[in-house]
């Protein structure tokens, strides 16, 4: 398919998320099924203008002056595929499988790009009804934390030292250009691709078969080395989800000890038992999903319990761009409600002296900073473990700096640590 074939369709699948309300992945694929000549790198084109539209949806509609499906496809395709304004406008070129030709006013904006004058919340492409929030977290950084977490995403994967080292596989990665990261020991990153190019399918490789590797953000691995689980110790994870964290903390015990990984949703969790057997993970009971009555009958035994809690997601809009713009207000109260019951739930849990570590995959302070007041106020018996001291011990370097100027929490970004949004605050139990 030529540029002009692959703007067109990126628009008619743009107007199939506005006019249905569909997640984008649904929509590119029925439009993939649809259309079956379409190769596969047609369809990784598309998909990646489809994002990149969704990823900057505001400054675009900005820049364009409105926000059809239309306008969305042309606003980003310079960026998307390499182009410049003028290119675009030849290939919308009026012919059948292009768009319509641009009016002149949409050559000029093109052209001129976002207006200098475009309000903070457009610039950083954030929902405007949100904005509060992040100059709560970020002060005047929020356009720039915002517009970081609209860019590309890479690829970050965890070493499994189960079974490899971080050289090895940085050395079967190479030719993707795969780097080791500023924080994780284990981290390698394939860098996010420019123009129409694609991320390569990295869990088709072979190492990543005879799990040496998983793909896990840097940002979710300092959330787990933090943690701080330790050989022969018992652990709960109580969020487990398809078990990304329980596979790292495993690893870290040495395959002693025993973690129990748990989750409330039976779907979330079912990808666990594949990724175990492959990682050679031996020292994890995976308990059945939403069995309460089990889980809190094991009572306080655990030197760690760890809740990636539910949340909206605010962190990762770099990979579900769609997911920020379908945000509305009351998501955020149901969010904290959950949050609430999982906390005071994994309190319970927690042996005098051991820690529970709350995590999220979100940037937003009322699902953060907001949350860990609230649980203090109602559990005298916690205290914040400031994390510096936590990091230099778990990790041997000193720490970055939180993204939310804290001491006691750390808030990690996009914008100043390359990582995906994840808030981790780390809760000591006392010992009486």
């Amino acid at each position: 398919m030529r540029p002009g074939a692959r703007i067109k369709a990126a628009a008619e699948v743009l107007q199939d998320i506005i006019e249905r309300h569909r997640p984008a992945a649904s929509a590119l694929a029925d439009w993939g099924k649809a259309h079956r000549f379409a190769g596969s790198g047609d369809r990784a084109a598309i998909g990646t203008l489809v994002f990149d539209a969704l990823r900057r949806k505001a400054s675009i509609a900005a820049t364009m002056g409105e926000d059809s499906a239309r306008a969305l496809a042309l606003g980003a395709a310079p960026r998307a595929f390499a182009m410049t304004a003028d290119e675009v406008a030849a290939a919308a070129d009026g012919s059948e499988h292009a768009l319509d030709p641009l009016s002149e006013d949409e050559k000029l904006r093109l052209e001129a790009g976002l207006p200098e004058d475009a309000p903070a919340h457009v610039k950083g492409d954030i929902p405007d009804w949100l904005f509060a929030s992040f100059e709560r977290a970020f002060g005047e950084r929020a356009a720039e934390e915002g517009a970081a977490l609209s860019a590309r995403a890479p690829v970050d994967l965890r070493v499994n030292t189960l079974k490899a080292d971080r050289e090895r596989v940085l050395k079967v990665l190479a030719r993707f250009g795969a780097e080791a990261t500023a924080y994780s020991p284990l981290c390698v990153r394939v860098p996010a691709p420019e123009g129409a190019g694609r991320s390569p399918a990295v869990e088709a490789e072979t190492g990543h078969g005879k799990g040496w590797f998983e793909v896990q953000d840097e940002g979710s691995q300092l959330a787990a080395a933090l943690a701080g689980a330790a050989p022969r110790q018992q652990v709960l994870d109580l969020c487990a989800g398809a078990g990304g964290k329980t596979l790292a903390m495993a690893a870290a015990m040495q395959n002693t000890g025993q973690i129990y990984a748990y989750d409330a949703d039976k779907r979330q969790l079912r990808p666990i038992f594949e990724r175990l057997k492959r990682a050679g993970a031996r020292n994890v009971q995976v308990m059945d999903a939403g069995e309460t009555e089990t889980l809190q009958a094991l009572g306080p035994r655990f030197d760690l319990v760890l809740v990636d809690a539910p949340c909206t997601g605010s962190g990762t809009w770099r990979r579900k761009p769609d997911s920020k713009w379908r945000l509305k207000p009351a998501n955020i109260p149901e969010r904290q409600a959950e949050q609430t019951r999982v906390l005071d739930a994994a309190a319970e849990l927690v042996k005098p002296g051991g820690r529970l570590v709350y995590v999220t995959c979100s940037v937003l302070p009322e699902e953060n900073v907001d949350q860990v007041s609230a649980f203090l106020e109602r559990n005298g018996a916690f205290a914040v473990e400031p994390f510096p001291d936590v990091w230099r011990a778990q990790l041997g370097s000193e720490p970055p700096a939180s993204a939310d100027g804290r001491e006691d929490t750390l808030q990690l970004t996009p914008a100043r640590h390359a990582t995906d949004g994840f808030f981790i605050a780390l809760l000591r139990r006392s010992p009486a």
